[in-house]
């Protein structure tokens, strides 16, 4: 089924949530409903049993709907994914962000795939939940490995759970072996389902045009949690036309390592162009309403100095 394209408002920014069985997804749910900051947010999941809401919150429960006080929503998808999300992205009053809860045995890829087929909707990240005390034991299975291993391996954020129940030599050793996977390098701690703000809510580091009319960037959120050692934003900017093969595959070059990049950038094309990266993923949206700027990207990621010389210079020479 085709999906209608959505251009006359921004798109919604979109996280689909993966992991295997018991890996801790509905927990970081619960903690992203009562900590909202302020965000309408509309969780779609298979079933309301595993959400424990907090009864207080609940403002009304219908059979497929859960409505919050805090104007988040719940709703139940079941195999009904694609009539959802229309429905969801021609509604007057949309919601801040979505967040499709994978099933223990789905694909996040494939589900973010179905997703980005209408524009009305924008990939912020592929976040997938890893027990720390048993993704050993589910990466060994004969059975279920490679499902858990196909989704560790498309993630764009790995949130570590139940690290409480394991020593600090066992979660250097789960480290060590996602990153033996060629799982991103972006891996974040949960404390009671709460992770720093940035790996959920949308559009920290988002570059918007300023009222000058010019590209500005904003800081990533603050948060109490910690986030990936190395962890760095910075700014590229020229006022040339980049070639948009030599720009995709600039930003491909650190796959592991470059968890965001947002921006909008001038093609050969003439048009200005939106960018959004999210790891290996990228897309390039023409905005021929905005006027001709000097194009400016923010890149975040895990790297080094040189690194990070590295792939301002290939950007740079990505240019025409």
């Amino acid at each position: 089924m085709a999906i209608a394209m959505n251009e006359t408002r921004p798109p919604i920014p979109m996280i689909v949530l993966g992991g295997y069985l018991g890996a801790g997804k509905t927990t970081l749910v619960n903690a992203l409903l009562r900590n909202a900051d302020g965000l309408r947010v509309t969780v779609l999941v298979n079933d309301f049993g595993s959400i424990n809401v907090d009864a207080a919150l609940i403002r009304e429960r219908g059979d497929d709907v859960i409505g919050l006080e805090n104007g988040c929503v719940c709703c139940t998808i079941g195999g009904r994914l694609v009539e959802t999300l229309l429905a969801l992205g021609e509604r007057a009053e949309r919601p801040d962000l979505l967040v499709i809860e994978a099933s223990g045995v789905s694909d996040p890829v494939r589900i973010a795939q179905v997703g980005l087929l209408d524009r009305a909707f924008r990939l912020h990240g592929i976040v997938v939940a890893v027990d720390a005390d048993g993704i050993d034991d589910v990466l060994d299975d004969r059975y279920v490995g490679d499902i858990a291993r196909k989704q560790i391996e498309a993630a764009s954020t790995l949130v570590l759970t139940k690290t409480d129940l394991v020593s600090e030599e066992k979660l250097r050793a789960v480290r060590d072996r996602l990153a033996s996977l060629g799982a991103t390098q972006v891996v974040v701690t949960a404390h009671n389902g709460v992770v720093p703000a940035a790996v959920l809510l949308p559009d920290d580091e988002m570059v918007m045009p300023a009222a000058t009319g010019n590209f500005a960037s904003r800081a990533i959120r603050p948060t109490a949690q910690a986030l990936p050692a190395g962890l760095r934003s910075f700014n590229v900017e020229t006022s040339r036309v980049f070639d948009r093969t030599r720009l995709k595959a600039a930003l491909a070059m650190y796959p592991g390592q470059l968890w965001r990049a947002k921006g909008f950038v001038s093609l050969q094309s003439g048009a200005m162009t939106e960018l959004h990266v999210v790891g290996r993923r990228s897309m390039l949206t023409r905005r021929p309403d905005l006027p001709s700027q000097t194009s400016v990207i923010v890149i975040i990621g895990i790297f080094t100095d040189q690194e990070q010389q590295h792939l301002t210079q290939a950007l740079h020479n990505a240019c025409g």
